[in-house]
């Protein structure tokens, strides 16, 4: 894929859906050296990224949520930038922003850090509301804007973006127009013991923090893999299975707010993304119940009553998971 197909915006061919699988196990298999005992993490980050969305990971110091991304970035052959937010930070300090040339007399752009493919905004409800906002822009129009000019950002871009759910001292918490624009929200977790440790010995035996990470594509494959997302299908049964599952959200007890339709949409996205990198033209029920918790649990608003007792909106969509029949002639079981 030349330059050129980037600047004019052209829609590259689809891979093929074979190709698209083993493209995926490969970047998933060296992503895994480096993230160990974690690919299913690693497989919901790479869907969000083929199907053109973002992704929040949302968990405690130390449990590789900066090397997972760093490692994706590396594997697909996409640009990246990282970006730590703080309180103090600006606008123009992640967007960019307009100074004097003075030998042509006039303003240029000089574009900020997400300008890139794949842009690690590490700890974001640290920055403040103005900062966020123009996040917001970015990652739902794809350009910002300065000195009322806009300007586009890379394709593909996308954004995966880290918080601490313990220290709330100095953060803001994200709006929740701007949690909805994340596609997938997900959590690394602990590794299991016997991972951990095998974590420990490779450390050790290779003699530097990170390992090598190669390339096992490049921006225009990535493309390519988002155009056959683009093409996969969803049967009227399948899709109706999505919308209940979507719609049974709104009618729990205790739920406030319960997905909206761009949720529907976004698990759509998420599900065609996943059928993609199983080598699959079509969506399947097993693939929304993959994706559906890391699409809808962080749109759910809780009435405080639930909040109190401490209950998990991951527990509210396994619910409606269980809830909702599957479509017949489409049960796994």
């Amino acid at each position: 894929m030349s330059a050129t197909d980037q600047k004019t915006g052209e829609q590259p061919a689809p891979l093929a859906y074979g190709d698209v699988r083993v493209v995926s196990e490969e970047i998933l298999d060296e992503v895994s050296r480096a993230v160990v005992g974690k690919r299913s993490v690693i497989e919901l980050v790479l869907a969000g990224i083929l199907a053109a969305g973002h992704v929040l990971v949302e968990d405690v110091p130390g449990v590789a949520k900066t090397l997972l991304a760093r490692s994706l970035c590396r594997a697909t052959g996409l640009s990246f930038s990282r970006v730590q937010f703080t309180p103090d930070l600006m606008p123009a300090d992640v967007t960019g922003a307009s100074v004097y040339d003075s030998e042509h007399q006039r303003l240029e752009f000089r574009p900020g850090p997400l300008f890139a493919n794949l842009v690690l905004g590490d700890e974001i409800n640290r920055a403040p509301p103005k900062t966020q906002a123009a996040l917001l822009e970015a990652m739902q129009e794809q350009q910002v804007t300065a000195d009322g000019i806009a300007h586009r950002l890379p394709v593909p871009f996308s954004v995966i973006a880290t918080q601490n759910p313990v220290e709330y001292e100095g953060t803001y918490p994200l709006p929740e127009a701007q949690l909805d624009r994340f596609l997938l929200k997900i959590s690394v977790g602990y590794p299991g013991p016997e991972n951990e440790r095998d974590l420990v010995l490779r450390r050790a035996e290779r003699g530097r923090d990170e390992p090598d990470i190669r390339a096992v594509t490049d921006v225009g494959m990535v493309r390519a893999m988002r155009a056959a997302v683009e093409q996969v299908r969803i049967e009227q049964a399948v899709a109706g299975y999505l919308v209940q599952i979507v719609r049974a959200t709104r009618e729990l007890p205790g739920v406030q707010i319960g997905a909206s339709p761009r949720a529907s949409v976004a698990l759509l996205q998420a599900s065609r993304a996943t059928a993609a990198m199983s080598g699959r033209s079509f969506v399947l029920p097993d693939d929304i119940k993959q994706v559906a918790i890391a699409c809808l649990a962080h749109r759910l608003s809780l009435r405080p009553e639930l909040w109190l007792r401490g209950t998990d909106p991951s527990d509210l969509v396994r619910q409606c998971l269980r809830d909702v029949p599957v479509p017949i002639g489409h049960d796994s079981s």
